[in-house]
């Protein structure tokens, strides 16, 4: 199945709401991304139009996102993008939502201290055996056994 990958760059405009539910912790939050031009009349940066996606986070993303996430920080979301139209009071609405797969600070506009996270305890329970990666031994004759090894000479 074919699935469009967006990398979006913006401010998150919400603060994250974590939920825990049946299918495990998922987390939401708005982001505004905001199209920036350089305006030769003003001789200046201006700001374009402004979009809005809703952004889903999942399982340990979702709650690392509600940990480290505040209203207004520069970040950087890769995901999957769907567009949904839906029909409220007789009106049709558009909106994009943003399946995430990654959330990051952009550190082209600030600085970040990153702190990894507990591994969770479920994945501790069963640790699956080290695989033996030694190489067999090769077979040797028995001829090969009797013949002297000899040594380079020194010159």
């Amino acid at each position: 199945m074919n699935e469009t990958m967006i990398c979006a760059v913006g401010n998150v405009a919400t603060h994250p709401v974590y939920r825990e539910l049946a299918s495990g912790p998922s987390a939401r939050f708005r982001l505004a991304v905001t199209s920036r031009y350089w305006d030769r009349e003003k001789s200046a940066w201006t700001d374009g139009h402004t979009n809005f996606f809703t952004v889903w986070a999942h399982r340990q993303l979702a709650a690392n996102a509600a940990a480290s996430l505040a209203v207004g920080d520069p970040v950087m979301v890769q995901g999957r993008l769907n567009v949904r139209t839906d029909v409220r009071e007789g009106q049709s609405r558009t909106s994009a939502d943003i399946d995430a797969v990654a959330i990051g600070h952009d550190l082209a506009r600030g600085t970040s201290a990153f702190r990894r996270t507990n591994k969770p305890e479920s994945a501790a329970t069963s640790p699956r055996p080290e695989p033996n990666w030694e190489s067999p031994a090769p077979e040797s004759s028995d001829a090969d056994k009797k013949r002297p090894v000899e040594e380079p000479a020194l010159t």
